[in-house]
């Protein structure tokens, strides 16, 4: 049970005689909450002074010229996470049973030096995770746990939990969890590392050892505990924000929606993108069919382009090269062991980079061999006209020989040797010579001469049934969707031309210009619809595997036939990625998810419909209109619903075929279908023509995501 005053702040000593009209437990009580606010407010403006010093610390030595750029950047750093701590700052409180009181925040303040206990306990720190889960049944040594709400600089409201037995609770911070669930949407999410759950935080504060897929229903908070995962693990592993963290989003829409968690967080050190911007200079320019994405999606491209790459390296055989007028025959034994050995473990441009330097020595030696040769070949000849001349003129020649220190071998030096392969390397015949042989290749000009040509794709993807080859190499010639994974994979297959200098002072900004930089780590929302070739562009961007996904099954509207996470991740994960599930709906009111079951049960689901925690007390109402009058009706329906949701959001949810129809009518409220809805929440939702959304591809899946979008209030229009 929550009770909303300071459970522990002892009211022996409040008057037990109470104005008229009022007992003396709510007088008691009254009392005991002003008394924790006006503590609570003596200690934000205790800690509010220190981050304020600390900040003006830092203003001060960044205002040095003498600072090391990397010294400046982590001051910067430091001095931007307390900036971004004025709103926010304290937000919660631990008492232990042992007497010990921990503040909880946004950043972590300590009072002098580092060998102090800190005045403020990072939110991020494991001092700090009791807050998130520590219960009744389990205290882990805590009395009490309060819950601070703050506006600016004041202190608004406390709620108090105790955890030494004297009551349960079902969820953490009740209070100021459902305070936080009744305020106003503004289209923009907001942190909530005030009101984190047990088993959000659980998975926020996961090993990041591996591939990490959390299941979660509408409204179970999967993107908060994804990017609040983002921000603990740059705090609980420093190194890698040298590599940066890559957030995957469904839709530039989502991403503007999440775009100021992760700073409001502290974390910069991040990239957000789509699968379809992953690519950089690079971008979708044509829709497609569900049928020709569904087939480019499937995990048998990688293979399809890997051996359509490896088909391409050149065939060991002899090689004739010019040099200084002359022509030299490198042998094809010679050839295939310097092919062999720039093969390995090369990407297609890299290998050829490696096969020219052996090329360039193999060529050097054939040279000086030639040389040599010739020399040996010279002295030998002039030796016998000598030894004639010698004879018929009867002279003794070892009496006239030169002293042995003025003989000539003829035999180059190591510096020279070095010197003929540096204007070898650098000839132009010689290097356009190796491009005839071994061609630079464009990823985009390969893949459209793959997809074009009907016998290539039999050779190369011999799984794709005729009717499926017809369908592939018909299609016209701009990119699609579903050729950004074909593509990134080509470049990864074929690798870069030469070596690139990377310029700039933040990792982000490194990392967003090049198609190939190794993260630290990804985190992919809505990942339920991702391609398998998707999966492997994720994989390509972290090879250690550290991945956190999130999503929901039974939301996906991707053309891919998956109904499983397991079905969705064997091809290109196996079986090594764990599994977690976030079971409580925290968004969506009870009235509503109470509609949801049914709609499961039609999508072909297996899973039970998350719990929801809360009511908004306002049933689910449904009008019933004509074609003809559904703008009209949209129109007073979404007047009514934005006049009673005053300072909130108002969404808008129809079939793709309507929606340019109700957009015409409806200015300044979003009209979306299903799929651009994912993710997005408002305080009302208004959806048309369910039966529409529902005769969609994947539409009940649709219809699920559809009716979850509201946190208060849920209105359908129906046509008759």
């Amino acid at each position: 049970m929550r009770q909303s005053h300071a459970l522990h702040e002892g009211t022996a000593g409040v008057s037990e005689i109470a104005p008229s009209g009022e007992s003396p437990t709510s007088t008691a009580a009254d009392g005991a909450r002003r008394s924790a606010l006006a503590e609570e407010q003596e200690f934000l403006d205790l800690a509010t002074a220190r981050r304020d010093r600390l900040a003006g610390h830092l203003t001060d030595e960044l205002s040095s010229d003498a600072l090391e750029r990397a010294r400046q950047r982590m001051l910067r750093q430091q001095y931007e996470e307390l900036e971004r701590a004025r709103e926010g700052l304290v937000f919660g409180r631990l008492d232990g049973v042992d007497g010990t009181v921990r503040h909880i925040g946004r950043v972590g303040l300590r009072v002098d030096s580092e060998d102090d206990e800190p005045l403020l306990v990072d939110w991020r720190a494991p001092a700090a995770r009791p807050f998130y889960t520590a219960t009744a049944v389990d205290p882990q040594g805590q009395a009490r746990r309060r819950h601070i709400r703050t506006t600016r600089s004041t202190v608004v409201g406390v709620d108090d939990e105790p955890l030494d037995g004297t009551a349960t609770a079902d969820l953490v911070g009740e209070g100021a969890l459902l305070a936080a669930l009744d305020q106003r949407r503004t289209g923009h999410m907001s942190t909530a590392i005030a009101t984190l759950q047990r088993e959000q935080d659980d998975i926020i504060r996961a090993e990041a050892t591996g591939p990490l897929i959390v299941q979660g229903g509408p409204g179970t908070g999967k993107t908060v505990v994804a990017l609040h995962r983002v921000a603990y693990l740059l705090f609980a592993q420093p190194k890698l924000a040298q590599q940066g963290v890559l957030v995957l989003g469904p839709s530039p829409r989502f991403l503007e929606y999440i775009a100021q968690v992760l700073p409001a967080l502290g974390e910069t050190a991040v990239v957000s993108a789509t699968c379809d911007t992953l690519v950089p200079k690079l971008r979708v320019e044509r829709d497609e069919s569900r049928n020709l994405a569904e087939i480019k999606g499937r995990a048998l491209w990688q293979t399809a382009l890997e051996d359509h790459v490896t088909s391409l390296l050149p065939r060991p055989r002899e090689l004739r090269l010019r040099w200084e007028g002359e022509f030299y025959v490198i042998p094809a034994t010679a050839v295939a062991q310097a092919l062999a050995s720039a093969v390995q473990g090369r990407r297609y441009h890299r290998a050829r980079t490696a096969f020219a330097e052996q090329l360039h020595h193999i060529l050097a030696e054939t040279v000086v061999e030639r040389r040599e040769a010739l020399l040996n070949e010279m002295e030998e000849g002039f030796e016998d006209i000598l030894a004639r001349v010698d004879r018929e003129l009867g002279h003794d020649r070892n009496a006239g020989r030169r002293p042995a220190g003025s003989e000539v071998d003829g035999l180059l030096s190591e510096e020279e040797v070095e010197n003929l392969r540096h204007r070898i390397a650098g000839n132009a015949a010689i290097a356009r010579f190796i491009e005839a042989w071994w061609p630079t290749l464009d990823a985009g000009t390969l893949l459209r001469g793959l997809l074009s040509d009907r016998t290539l794709l039999a050779r190369f993807a011999p799984r794709l049934s005729p009717a499926e080859l017809t369908a592939v190499s018909a299609e016209p010639a701009p990119w699609a969707s579903s050729d950004i994974p074909l593509l990134d994979a080509l470049a990864d297959l074929l690798g870069e031309v030469e070596d690139r200098h990377r310029q700039g002072e933040f990792v982000a900004d490194n990392a967003r210009r090049q198609r190939d930089w190794v993260y630290g780590h990804v985190v992919v929302d809505e990942a339920q619809e991702l391609s398998e070739m998707q999966w492997h562009m994720v994989l390509r961007r972290c090879p250690g595997r550290s991945v956190t996904a999130v999503g929901d099954i039974d939301q996906a509207a991707a053309a891919h036939r998956h109904t499983s996470w397991a079905q969705a991740v064997q091809a290109v994960l196996g079986d090594r990625w764990t599994a977690a599930e976030l079971t409580i709906c925290y968004r969506t009111p009870r009235e509503v998810m109470g509609l949801t079951e049914a709609v499961l049960r039609r999508a072909g689901s297996r899973n039970a419909p998350p719990r929801a925690v809360r009511s908004s007390g306002i049933a689910p109402w449904t009008l019933t209109t004509t074609p003809a009058g559904l703008a009209d009706s949209a129109t007073r329906a979404v007047r009514e619903l934005r006049r009673r949701w005053h300072g909130g959001t108002v969404g808008v949810v129809a079939p793709a075929g309507r929606v340019a129809e109700l957009r015409a009518v409806l200015s300044g409220v979003p009209v979306l279908t299903a799929t651009q809805a994912k993710g997005l929440e408002w305080d009302a939702t208004l959806l048309v023509d369910p039966e529409g959304i529902a005769a969609e591809p994947r539409g009940w899946n649709g219809l699920y995501v559809a009716l979850t979008r509201c946190t208060q209030e849920l209105g359908q229009l129906v046509l008759r």
